[in-house]
């Protein structure tokens, strides 16, 4: 069966895997994504693939990336946290270097495609799927197919505004991602930026401490707020969150909660579900993508 590497570039990590064409991971890690260096972002991934090379036969090159991404050239015209890829064609580049097929997909989208694939809406047309991590993102399927958008900014979600806490407005990357979870917590702890904190640890701390449960319900219900406006505006079949923070089991539980306070919710009302995939969404959907383009296979 034949092998390809796929990476999901997130704004804090590189997420990058070796898959059989079935999407079955063969092996995965993960490396520190730099963000404002392009010849430093190009040279960790030159060297994983050249590590998986050394002992493997590889089909092909598939990339999940964040911002606005056309998937047929390559062409990223955004990569939103990854500056060093603001106006740059990462395909083109790693052909020419390497000589091997390299498709590009927007991470949202695929994690769309990882689910509609294989995992919790194959049985879905019209689903949403809702990434959260460093930013928010997604990917709408309509009729069995992607929503693009006219110059492929659809599912840019991030940047929808809501109402925050003390009637501010601010957008779901600042207010609903895990940079914004983070955020908080410092502002509450009084951390300045050379302080290290990890998701995990709120997480942990919310368990016995109310302050930490104060910041973490607000953060659901932001995150509700995103959905709501989501389920009004498209009426899914379902709509699935993905990212890191889905692979924890109360993440699904507390934004339900938080969307059945809003009225009118249970006139709009759909399913709410965790990515099957989790953080391995970006990687399937992203070989999901090359082996489309690349006719490998019909759906």
């Amino acid at each position: 069966m034949d092998k390809y590497i796929a990476f999901d570039v997130g704004g804090t990590n590189v997420k990058h895997a070796l898959l059989f064409e079935d999407s079955n991971i063969i092996n995965n890690g993960k490396y520190k994504t730099d963000c404002t260096d392009l010849a430093a972002f190009l040279d960790g991934m030159f060297h994983t693939i050249l590590t998986y090379k050394k002992k493997h036969d590889i089909k092909g090159i598939a990339i999940s990336l964040p911002g606005y991404i056309n998937p047929k050239t390559g062409y990223s015209e955004n990569a939103g946290f990854i500056e060093a890829l603001h106006n740059q064609n990462i395909k083109k580049m790693l052909e020419e270097k390497l000589g091997i097929a390299v498709t590009v997909e927007n991470d949202g989208n695929c994690a769309a495609l990882a689910e509609k694939w294989n995992g919790n809406a194959v049985e879905c047309k019209n689903f949403i799927c809702m990434t959260i991590g460093t930013g928010i993102g997604g990917g709408i399927m309509i009729n069995d197919a992607l929503l693009h958008g006219a110059r492929f900014k659809g599912g840019e979600f991030g940047h929808m505004y809501i109402q925050t806490k003390d009637g501010l407005k601010e957008n779901l990357h600042k207010s609903a991602s895990t940079s914004a979870l983070i955020s908080a917590y410092r502002q509450l702890k009084q951390l300045n930026l050379s302080e290290k904190v990890d998701g995990e640890e709120i997480f942990k701390e919310a368990e016995s401490n109310k302050e930490v449960q104060k910041v973490m319900q607000q953060w659901y219900k932001n995150i509700s707020y995103g959905v709501f406006n989501l389920a009004v505006t498209f009426n899914p079949e379902k709509i699935l969150i993905g990212g890191g923070v889905s692979e924890r089991n109360e993440l699904i539980y507390h934004v339900v909660k938080h969307l059945e306070t809003i009225p009118r919710w249970e006139e709009f009302k759909v399913p709410i579900d965790a990515c099957k995939h989790k953080n391995n969404a970006g990687v399937i959907g992203a070989l999901h993508h090359f082996l489309k383009v690349n006719k490998k296979l019909v759906s």
